[in-house]
């Protein structure tokens, strides 16, 4: 394995690990504030730091970005990156790459320094493939038109480790990383992270607090954060951890006021590394948070194959468990979106109770009547 320093001297004119997520800029009246987003990446240059994450698909953001940031400062003085998503609304080979001219247009920025392959895993890795677009990043660096180039994944593993081992010339990748998703099965953070790692590409770290749900974790979770650093927020530990993570280049945090970012920049200027001491108590943290009762499914997908119905369980399991785990059913409505309907699999309401799925469960679980807790927690399907 490559040492450390060498793999992220891609990222050498990056300031600090911290990196600004655009993706969930401060809202007024129905559109993004961009007279606050202004202030936001003032404070952010101020403090040193200069990342900032936006993407093609994020609606709104890279226009307000070149408002906020690249009219306003010089081009040298901070780094921008953007990402290509060839599964949505993409028909030919022409729709995906024109997905960069249009960031390029909206941003201003000239070129892009870091650009990704966005969401790849699953059938959202396919169209990347049939439009040649792992060529097309080359050519766009060869253009002049972004600087280094890599791909972020939601994906398994092993589809990690098949795009790695397919294009080592892959310059980053970007992953979901925190600590409750450390040793998830679905998530599998440690293991794509450890693929990662076996390649010796930097990695950038998205979702470090989980979409905010460990920014309010259980009680008891939050109590044990607070006792050992009264001063310090419970989100700041989840970006910590995440930063201390040997071979990462960046952490991101999607700021949506003032305030986060004020307590971001409180911890993050400045950060080395965890103590012994505080890892010990995020350890804690972690195994009190695993500790809490959840449907104990660890998403083999055993049920999968062989239910008449394509009722995606192993999802909305996810999306029930957040709500036990995290109180927060907006957020797992919308993961019940994402792993379910997206997925192309179908809402528990549709489940004919057959029980061909709990015969083939290697948990054990009492699958029709947890499916029921499903329904009854986020309503039947439209």
């Amino acid at each position: 394995m490559a040492a450390t320093e060498d793999i992220l001297m891609a990222f050498e004119e990056v300031k600090g690990k911290l990196g600004f997520g655009l993706m969930r800029l401060p809202q007024k009246d129905g559109a993004i504030d961009v007279e606050q987003t202004k202030r936001m990446v003032d404070m952010f240059m101020e403090a040193g730091f200069n990342y900032f994450d936006t993407a093609w698909a994020y609606t709104g953001s890279e226009d307000a970005i070149r408002q906020a940031l690249v009219e306003r400062y010089p081009r040298e003085s901070f780094v921008l990156a953007s990402k290509n998503a060839a599964w949505i609304e993409c028909k030919t080979r022409e729709d995906a790459v024109a997905q960069l001219d249009a960031t390029l247009e909206r941003s201003g920025a000239g070129y892009i320094d870091y650009y990704l392959l966005h969401n790849l895993g699953g059938p959202r890795t396919k169209p990347f493939d049939d439009f040649g677009m792992w060529d097309f990043v080359k050519d766009m660096k060869a253009q002049g038109k972004i600087r280094h180039y890599g791909f972020s994944a939601h994906a398994t593993a092993e589809e990690v480790d098949e795009i790695l081992t397919n294009h080592p010339d892959m310059e980053f990748v970007q992953l979901q990383i925190n600590y409750a998703d450390w040793e998830s099965p679905l998530i599998q953070a440690r293991r794509c992270y450890e693929v990662a790692r076996k390649h010796n590409v930097p990695i950038i770290v998205m979702e470090p607090v989980k979409g905010g749900l460990l920014a309010t974790p259980p009680e008891s979770v939050a109590k044990i954060l607070k006792d050992a650093e009264p001063d310090m927020s419970v989100a700041s530990w989840a970006v910590r951890y995440a930063a201390d993570l040997d071979g990462v280049a960046v952490v991101l945090s999607g700021m949506s006021n003032v305030e986060q970012m004020e307590n971001n920049l409180s911890y993050m200027k400045g950060f080395d590394h965890l103590t012994d001491a505080e890892k010990k108590t995020l350890k804690e943290a972690s195994d009190t948070l695993a500790s809490i009762d959840i449907v104990p499914c660890t998403s083999c997908e055993y049920c999968a194959k062989v239910c008449p119905k394509a009722i995606g369980i192993s999802g909305s399991f996810t999306a029930l468990n957040m709500v036990s785990l995290y109180g927060n059913k907006e957020f797992a409505a919308g993961q019940l979106g994402w792993l379910v309907d997206m997925q192309g699999r179908v809402r528990a309401d549709k489940c004919i109770k057959c029980g061909k799925c709990e015969d083939a469960c290697p948990q054990h679980i009492p699958i029709r009547a947890e499916l029921d807790k499903v329904v009854a927690t986020f309503g039947p399907s439209a």
